[in-house]
């Protein structure tokens, strides 16, 4: 199983604020992050995301805050040979996307194409609230070693 630890260091340039003071915790922390995270908002719009998930987005990191996850940033496939476009059926249980929608913690694999190579993800989120309401979701990734095709 992948461990995951989160180290807190001063950013350069920080992101700029939401709304939400539950996301605006998370701002600095994933943008600067050495490992693959991305922020969320409630509406599966990315918030903030770190340097290292630029091996598996379709755009660069930076250029991500803004878009929506699922299909405009991270561009998942199936696992059959095919490697076809997951249907909207199972986007929706996709652990960075359930977790909005089922507030609870979420966790899969997920196969995404990249700028060089396919990569298998392992993700793991949490949602993040602010007393009731789910306002965002923060996912970690961690590709599974040994799988790489295109």
């Amino acid at each position: 199983m992948a461990h995951v630890e989160l180290s807190l260091t001063e950013a350069g340039a920080a992101p700029e604020l939401t709304t939400s003071t539950a996301l605006d915790r998370w701002l600095r922390p994933v943008a600067a992050a050495e490992d693959p995270c991305v922020l969320l908002d409630a509406d599966g719009v990315v918030v903030a995301a770190s340097p290292a998930c630029a091996d598996f987005f379709a755009v660069d990191p930076v250029d991500a805050v803004g878009r929506r996850l699922v299909s405009e940033v991270l561009m998942l496939i199936d696992f059959s040979g095919t490697a076809t476009d997951l249907p909207e059926w199972e986007i929706d249980r996709v652990p960075p996307v359930l977790a909005l929608t089922s507030g609870a913690l979420a966790r899969g694999l997920l196969r995404a194409v990249g700028p060089a190579a396919t990569y298998t993800l392992d993700a793991v989120t949490t949602p993040l609230r602010e007393g009731a309401a789910v306002v965002g979701s923060l996912t970690f990734f961690a590709p599974v070693s040994g799988y790489q095709a295109n």
